[in-house]
């Protein structure tokens, strides 16, 4: 095989491997309904781009019918090329709205100088992005982060918050009038780095707050990539774990009635086990399934496929 024929195949497996890892997602938390408009949320990075090109080979096969509507923020950061994204968008054909709000300003007038600006940067963002999705009729809002970012949102919360508290795969707003997406829940960081490469999106650098030294998060996904470099299947293990919660053997008494415990009760993930050696399902292995097997395991599933294809039409005759 020719070194190009063979870079050609690892491209058809990567692209096979992200869409099916998405549809996973999708189909498991039933995140697109029949109907919905999803404003997905661009910023000009590559999870962003990724999710809106996943998304729209989604929507062309899928067996329901559904709208996508990109929304970008421009915070008006010096220097941000207000270009890019409207001409991207417009040269593959995307409904799309650009939001023009000055959260630099705010942000520099509110922090003092060397302070990590992304905590304030994200509230002002979050509830700009739910104003705009009223504004446009969306049932449901698409952000980008992938599973590498659930992970450090854990270790986040554990090392310096104090909880076990994750980035859910999908969740009601706080105003309570948005169902949020994370389609890429299941996607590896260093496969939609690859995606990127491959696809060649105008990627715009986040200066505002991507500049900035030793932040807790950054701190925390260099911790992670040195993990699965020296530990292959630790990330996989661990995210897994997130699937897989036993409340009887932590300690939060809402969450378990440890003082009405007796002896004789049955537990539901055992007693004295401590330990358990689990496979890490396949879904989170490098490897890539066929999409006849992906939709035969999901036969018995109510919610609809969306990794089906959509039903043919025409005269028979």
């Amino acid at each position: 095989m020719s070194k190009k024929s063979k870079q050609e195949l690892e491209n058809n497996k990567l692209s096979k491997r992200l869409r099916h890892a998405v549809g996973d997602a999708i189909n498991d938390f039933n995140m697109i309904e029949p109907g919905d408009k999803i404003m997905v949320c661009l910023s000009g990075g590559k999870d962003s781009y990724a999710l809106l090109d996943i998304l729209r080979q989604l929507q062309a096969s899928a067996p329901i019918e559904f709208d996508l509507v990109a929304v970008n923020l421009d915070q008006k950061q010096p220097g941000f090329p207000e270009h890019v994204l409207p001409e991207y968008l417009q040269s593959i054909g995307v409904d799309y709205k650009i939001v023009e709000e000055d959260t630099y300003s705010t942000v520099k007038r509110v922090l003092e100088e060397g302070k990590t600006t992304c905590s304030l940067c994200s509230r002002l963002r979050r509830g700009i992005l739910y104003r705009t999705a009223k504004e446009l009729g969306c049932t449901k809002i698409a952000l980008g982060h992938h599973r590498d970012d659930i992970l450090a949102t854990l270790f986040l919360n554990m090392f310096y918050g104090g909880k076990l508290k994750a980035m859910p795969p999908k969740l009601v707003s706080d105003n309570g009038e948005h169902i949020v997406i994370r389609p890429l829940a299941y996607v590896k960081e260093k496969d939609l780095i690859k995606y990127a490469e491959l696809k060649q999106f105008p990627i715009i650098p986040c200066n505002l707050c991507g500049s900035q030294p030793n932040l807790q998060r950054q701190v925390i996904g260099d911790m992670l990539r040195d993990w699965d470099k020296r530990f292959p299947g630790r990330i996989e293990s661990m995210f897994s774990a997130l699937q897989n919660i036993v409340p009887s053997h932590l300690a939060d008494t809402e969450l378990f009635d440890f003082a009405n415990l007796q002896r004789g009760q049955t537990l539901k993930h055992g007693g004295d086990l401590a330990f358990d050696s689990e496979t890490v399902p396949e879904r989170f292995s490098d490897g890539s399934e066929d999409e006849d097997e992906s939709t035969t395991a999901k036969t018995e599933r109510k919610i609809i496929n969306i990794l089906a294809s959509k039903p043919k039409t025409g005269c028979s005759g």
